[in-house]
């Protein structure tokens, strides 16, 4: 019989890129999301008997952070993640034999705005504000659930890039129509981690099993705004773009209906437990993952 693995809200970006690579590895693959043909949410039974067995549980699910913070799409956000997360909780002490690991999604937005020193999983300091609020409670949540018989691991996880979805598009775009300039100062910090090492460090947590707890889901090389920018302009051979000034960019945060936070908020943060655990990058700086990102899409 196929090993198994249950990918809840695995039909957004990393989760359509992590089935893909778990199917290659010859896994069989259940995915958890509002829509059949995969399981749904309302449907306990069948998230209860897809969980039996599992080597894996890897929740990624939640509403898109892409939009204005009103109340009504703040409400979602938090409640997406919270409801998930204690149906996956609940479904969980129903089984016979539970998953032996559960990986839950955090974000490293967790931690304040840093520009002046990086933040680890040891000694990074919590933020203040509504995404950080999530962050926490995503977190108090998860980790409400106790099993004996399984492993509990949640992953605080940078902005992922990658080559066929995620913040790539938009960044693309920008580079592509001459806007490809400093985004606010340029001096706030852009910690990231390429789809592939993400999908590495599941793996690499699944096949260590002492390892549990929060783990930093990052590059050991973030960079600041203004770099970022540059190698972008050098992946797609732009020698000069313009710049967008903070108020530009949340007069045009309007429009497209998101928040300059994403944009703004200097992620400083660093992954000292996989550095310490010996978890070894295959793209850790941004010339490596836009080398092979570029070489994907052109």
């Amino acid at each position: 019989m196929k090993k198994k693995i249950v990918l809840a809200g695995g039909t957004g970006f990393v989760g359509t890129y992590f089935k893909k690579r778990f199917s290659e590895l010859g896994y069989e693959v259940i995915v958890i999301s509002r829509n059949a043909p995969s399981i749904t949410w309302e449907d306990t039974e069948g998230i209860i008997q897809a969980l039996e067995g599992t080597e894996m549980l890897i929740n990624l699910a939640g509403k898109s952070v892409n939009c204005r913070y009103n109340e009504k799409n703040k409400h979602e956000i938090l409640h997406s993640r919270i409801e998930t997360t204690t149906l996956l909780g609940d479904a969980i002490k129903e089984c016979q034999h539970p998953p032996k690991l559960w990986i839950n999604s955090s974000t490293a937005t967790i931690y304040r705005h840093a520009e002046d020193r990086p933040m680890t999983e040891e000694t990074g300091e919590i933020g203040t504000g509504f995404s950080v609020d999530v962050a926490k409670k995503w977190e108090e949540t998860f980790f409400s659930f106790q099993f004996p018989e399984v492993r509990q691991v949640a992953l605080r996880i940078s902005i992922v890039l990658g080559a066929d979805g995620g913040v790539m598009i938009p960044y693309q775009n920008l580079v592509r129509f001459g806007l490809g300039g400093i985004q606010g100062p340029g001096t706030q910090m852009f910690s990231w981690i390429h789809i592939e090492d993400l999908f590495d460090i599941v793996m690499y947590i699944h096949k260590h099993p002492h390892l549990s707890g929060i783990f930093n889901c990052s590059t050991p090389n973030p960079l600041t705004n203004r770099e970022l920018m540059a190698s972008l302009r050098k992946a797609y051979n732009r020698k000069l773009d313009l710049p967008a000034p903070s108020w530009l960019l949340k007069l045009g945060a309007i429009f497209i209906r998101t928040e300059t936070e994403l944009i703004l908020k200097s992620r400083w943060v660093l992954p000292e437990r996989l550095v310490n655990e010996g978890f070894v990058f295959t793209y850790p700086t941004i010339d490596q993952a836009l080398s092979q990102i570029t070489n994907k899409n052109f």
